[in-house]
């Protein structure tokens, strides 16, 4: 008994070890701006620690992951143009023997959108790879949800 208790105390503390040492070197928070009566402006920020970089929505193929923000279909908006992102670093990268484009710090993605009504639930997801001087994580798929009134 005494074994088993030892032992499933052992896998609990390795499960939750485990969990910890997932690495999120990205955190994303979004807003709005009313920019008229039917038509805002949605912001999606990625706040990233330092020495990780995220890249840009422009990464040509065959380079890395490149940033791609999905707006769920809806009756209460639509977008306006292209999501718009500020002049990434551009930097070659040997690993990819190319030259990419990526925001360190942080970096505001916005989208205009026009509003069918006065409230609307703008949702979607953000995919996005982030990588440091020696390595890169795996994709990662965040969803977002803003409440335009």
């Amino acid at each position: 008994m005494k074994q088993t208790t030892l032992l499933l105390t052992l896998l609990i503390f390795t499960v939750f070890g485990a969990k910890a040492q997932i690495e999120t070197p990205v955190t994303w928070s979004y807003g709005f701006k009313k920019t008229s009566k039917t038509e805002a402006v949605i912001y999606l920020k990625a706040t990233i620690q330092s020495g990780w970089h995220v890249y840009s929505q422009t990464v040509k193929p065959g380079g890395p992951v490149k940033t791609t923000i999905t707006f769920a279909p809806s009756k209460e908006f639509t977008k306006v143009g292209a999501t718009v992102e500020p002049k990434p670093i551009m930097k070659f990268e040997k690993v990819f023997d190319m030259t990419v484009g990526y925001f360190e710090n942080s970096v505001i993605f916005q989208q205009k959108v026009k509003l069918n009504k006065p409230e609307a639930l703008v949702k979607g997801t953000i995919e996005f790879m982030t990588c440091d001087d020696s390595r890169c994580l795996p994709p990662d798929e965040v969803n977002f949800s803003v409440q335009v009134k």
